[in-house]
């Protein structure tokens, strides 16, 4: 958690992460602080229904009411990966962890962005970022994965755990496969974390989805719920 003294605080929690802005009251100038928390909710809520550009538009309205919030706005560098702006994204993200040092899912999202960019995860590695030791085991199979480290065995471990274990290792690993050409086993995997018992409430469960919508690898019918 940022301290409260920064005009922007983030409580990223394993599960649903929330975006809280505070404005300090020696800027009476600055937008309120109410408006910018709702641009984010409703960008959030577009982004799940798969609305993409419409979510970037309203974090980047944040951005311009608001511009000490763009480092912390992790959810506008999830929906530009989505929108193709990779190079975007990935600048996003590595702003994101200048300010959030040890946060795991940005140092993959960057890589994934840099992935697209370069043309390769291989290629990606060699501009990752440095962040530190995530306190999820699962995260921390993860980004092992990611960095060349490991195998997928570690994280593959958890696919089979408990709830929030195994949609993490399953939504990462299809993640991995896709961005190393193997397209019937990344499916595969989205699959698994999208089926599985961890069920909504997590906006990475909604990105999963969106993940799924954006591949056309949701069959008709499925999507009502977005």
């Amino acid at each position: 958690t940022i301290s409260e003294n920064k005009m922007v605080r983030v409580d990223a929690t394993f599960g649903r992460r929330a975006l809280l802005l505070t404005v300090p009251l020696s800027v009476p100038l600055m937008p309120p602080p109410a408006k910018a928390r709702s641009l984010v909710r409703e960008g959030m809520d577009a982004f799940a229904r798969n609305r993409v550009e419409e979510a970037i538009s309203m974090y980047d309205e944040v951005i311009t009411q608001q511009p000490a919030a763009r480092p912390y706005l992790w959810q506008r560098g999830l929906a530009l990966f989505y929108a193709d702006r990779f190079a975007d994204g990935a600048e996003q993200f590595a702003t994101d962890v200048s300010v959030n040092p040890n946060d795991t899912e940005e140092f993959i999202w960057h890589l994934l962005c840099l992935a697209r960019v370069k043309g390769s995860l291989e290629a990606a590695r060699s501009s990752m970022l440095k962040v530190g030791v995530d306190r999820r085991p699962v995260m921390r199979a993860a980004q092992g994965l990611f960095a060349g480290e490991t195998g997928e065995a570690p994280l593959e471990a958890f696919a089979t755990g408990n709830a929030t274990d195994a949609f993490y290792a399953n939504l990462y690993l299809a993640l991995y496969w896709e961005a190393t050409g193997e397209a019937t086993r990344a499916r595969e995997c989205m699959g698994r974390a999208v089926g599985g018992r961890y069920g909504s409430g997590d906006p990475m469960y909604d990105l999963a989805r969106v993940h799924m919508l954006r591949r056309a690898w949701l069959s008709p019918g499925n999507d009502r719920e977005l």
